[in-house]
């Protein structure tokens, strides 16, 4: 497998594999990759010929006083990961490799990146499309893959695909859990051991919002009140967001509908970690 940091030399090997026919995966990652980015590249290597892993923190979704210096990064790990699940091709750039000094182009979107985690992370959404353009334009993949824990992210992905007529599927895949039920995050390492044993309380909190749908419960505000109730009860956990949202367009939601599209999007802060996570309903 092999570990590439510039744009011309990955350009060329996927080239060459192009020109023997074979289709090509891409999961973009911010690195120190846990089972959940686990999942997106055996799926990739299981329905592609090669999978391209992106292992880059991108300065551009960081804004002022975020935690992009002290992200947690381990590329040995990560690269022993990609091999024993049998990606091909590891593309880990520089920064300045991605965007030199007369770098002046952007890619942006209006309302799906607006709320959620758009309202209070500014120019995040701006920094995800430009990457993830620019990994589109670099790789070439037929497929891309993307975890449904990152909701927005993935939507906003889907209309940007859609709105420019990039020809790549966009593959969504299902959250990777803890056995206790806390989505898999790289930010989970944050966590001291105390603030670890409460966070579960936050999936706890979203099933107990879906089986109030189960049983009838509707209304968005009964419902992001009782997700808001249960982190009340625990002193650590403090909700930035919980909404009721269309699953496509991310926009809040006055009720639950019968169509199979909404989903419940939290935000907690727990400590120094930002935990996201969504339950579809």
């Amino acid at each position: 497998m092999n570990i590439i940091k510039t744009i011309g030399e990955t350009r060329k090997i996927i080239k060459d594999w192009k020109k023997s026919g074979l289709t090509v995966g891409l999961v973009p990652t911010m690195g120190f990759l846990h089972e959940g980015h686990g999942s997106l590249i055996a799926r990739s290597v299981k329905e592609n010929d090669r999978t391209v892993v992106s292992v880059f923190v991108n300065p551009m979704q960081f804004s002022l006083g975020e935690d992009m210096g002290v992200y947690p990064r381990d590329m040995e790990r990560d690269s022993r990961m990609c091999q024993e699940l049998g990606a091909d091709l590891i593309f880990n750039p520089e920064a300045e490799e991605m965007y030199t000094k007369s770098f002046y182009s952007f890619v942006d979107m209006s309302v799906i990146s607006e709320g959620l985690c758009g309202a209070s992370r500014e120019n995040m959404f701006k920094g995800v499309c430009t990457v993830v353009s620019k990994l589109f334009n670099i790789v070439t993949p037929d497929r891309a893959y993307f975890g449904k824990k990152d909701a927005q992210q993935l939507a906003v992905v889907k209309q940007m695909v859609n709105d420019l007529n990039i020809d790549i599927k966009i593959v969504g895949c299902d959250c990777v859990r803890e056995a206790d039920g806390l989505a898999k995050s790289s930010r989970n390492s944050y966590l001291t051991h105390g603030e670890r044993a409460v966070a579960p309380k936050i999936y706890a909190a979203l099933l107990q919002v879906k089986k109030m749908v189960i049983c009838g419960e509707h209304h968005s505000c009964v419902l992001t009140e009782s997700f808001k109730r249960s982190m009340y009860d625990e002193p650590m956990l403090q909700t930035e967001y919980a909404e009721i949202v269309d699953g496509l367009t991310m926009q809040p939601v006055p009720q639950v509908t019968g169509q199979g599209r909404c989903l419940m999007a939290v935000a907690v802060k727990l400590g120094k970690a930002r935990l996201i996570d969504n339950i579809e309903i």
